[in-house]
């Protein structure tokens, strides 16, 4: 994300020594694991040893558990945004389809950081807004090369791989069928 596009995140920020960002950044992997495994109320202090540090780190970096699961989420849209610029380079509608593979496992994390974040609040709208505007232009892309349906929008396809995604299957190739058949449905004919 760009420094405008950069959502605030409850007062944390990300330390400046290398030593306090390793220690940041294994916090947010950690947590990120912990989260997807037991959900937001996963415990603090396994978290921390997880993440080889203190309790005290932890608090340091992230006063609450809200903050450490809004810290989480922005990560993780900041993975996907990163991901999208990583993209460009790549042809139109392999470089969609790859992002929409990141956007699959941003989904997954995303269902289980979302039950412990307010969906109206100011990070969750400037995710939203960063990671649409990261997915807009790889759609733009496969839409002017022919690739995509012009008749769809980024706010359309997001909204389908979302809903596939959040359904029960009876295993994952089953999912992953269902998802191709979902993406299958955005290429041009």
């Amino acid at each position: 994300m760009t420094d405008t596009e950069q959502p605030t995140w409850s007062g944390v920020q990300r330390p400046r020594r290398a030593d306090a960002r390793r220690n940041f950044d294994a916090l947010l992997v950690a947590a990120r694991d912990a989260f997807a495994e037991h959900g937001t109320g996963a415990s603090l202090d396994e978290i921390a040893r997880s993440a080889g540090v203190g309790i005290g780190t932890l608090y340091r970096n992230f006063p609450t558990r809200d903050a450490l699961v809004e810290a989480v989420y922005v990560n993780e849209v900041e993975s996907l945004v990163s991901a999208a610029q990583g993209l460009v380079d790549r042809p139109p509608w392999e470089a969609f389809e790859r992002w929409l593979d990141h956007f699959v496992d941003y989904v997954g994390t995303k269902r289980v950081l979302v039950e412990g974040l307010n969906r109206e609040s100011p990070v969750m709208r400037s995710c939203r807004g960063a990671m649409y505007a990261a997915g807009e232009p790889l759609l733009q892309r496969a839409q002017e090369a022919g690739a995509a349906r012009t008749d769809v929008s980024i706010e359309d396809v997001v909204r389908l791989v979302s809903g596939v995604t959040g359904a029960v299957y009876l295993d994952a190739a089953q999912a992953q069928r269902v998802l191709g058949m979902a993406i299958d449905g955005v290429r041009a004919r």
